[in-house]
């Protein structure tokens, strides 16, 4: 299969904004009266157009989740959370249903080894004119094992990960189960920024997928500096069977006492 790829602007990505490594910089997103191109609003949830688009043939486009710059999915609480996943989800089918694009991706980077530039909580969809952003990802990529349920989304640990070492598969059946989505995904990123690796993991990566069940999964992925064996040959690590029973485990009374 041809690798996909795509065609990476440089001159616009030179002007970028930055605020995660220099955090005194100027926050765009929390200056809300000079935002432009905005596409919807609800409440403090914004969907607008990236002012600095730097991948060709596409449309590139970001939710800034809510008006607090220190605002994290770690630390939202439930009804704050559900609110910016279903907003979320709703703006990713939205613009799924345009058939310009051939796939639309919707992904959140957040600390200093995400990817990330911008500190404020946001998330980015974009939609791909030639690029099949799903080419190359495969059923067992986005399954596993179900550890825990927390209503009607399923938690489990990748037994094929896309990168290697730990990815946290969360499915639910439809967009409505978007505030389960959210729940596990507040435990999830509470447990990767202060549990797991014994609290030194300061980074993640949430990305979404449209299964063919009609479900939605949300991978979320702790990120450390990448293995060279994912760099240079493309073969992910993975925990044995025992660490991920166990990983499993800690979640699970993770969740207990994190929600009470």
């Amino acid at each position: 299969m041809t690798q996909e790829q795509l065609s990476f602007i440089t001159h616009v990505a030179q002007g970028k904004p930055e605020n995660i490594v220099h955090q005194n910089a100027a926050c765009p997103f929390c200056d809300v009266a000079h935002l432009t191109n905005i596409l919807d609003r609800e409440a403090d949830r914004i969907w607008l157009v990236n002012k600095f688009r730097v991948l060709a043939d596409s449309l590139q486009t970001i939710i800034i989740e809510s008006s607090n710059h220190l605002g994290d999915w770690s630390n939202y609480d439930q009804s704050t959370a559900a609110d910016i996943m279903h907003f979320s989800l709703r703006k990713w089918s939205e613009l799924q249903r345009d058939p310009q694009y051939k796939s639309v991706i919707m992904y959140k980077n957040y600390g200093p080894r995400s990817g990330g530039s911008l500190a404020h909580p946001h998330m980015q969809i974009i939609g791909l004119d030639k690029v099949d952003g799903y080419a190359h990802v495969t059923p067992p990529n986005l399954g596993g094992e179900t550890f825990l349920k927390l209503g009607e989304a399923q938690l489990a640990v990748a037994n094929e990960p896309l990168l290697g070492f730990l990815e946290f598969n969360v499915r639910i059946p439809n967009i409505q189960a978007a505030g389960d989505l959210a729940q596990a995904v507040r435990v999830l990123t509470h447990y990767i920024l202060m549990d797991y690796f014994h609290g030194r993991c300061d980074s993640y990566n949430l990305f979404f997928y449209n299964v063919q069940d009609g479900g939605i999964v949300c991978k979320v992925v702790p990120r450390f500096n990448a293995s060279p064996l994912s760099v240079g040959y493309l073969v992910p690590q993975v925990f044995q069977a025992d660490r991920i029973a166990e990983i499993g485990q800690e979640v699970t009374a993770h969740a207990h006492a994190y929600l009470g």
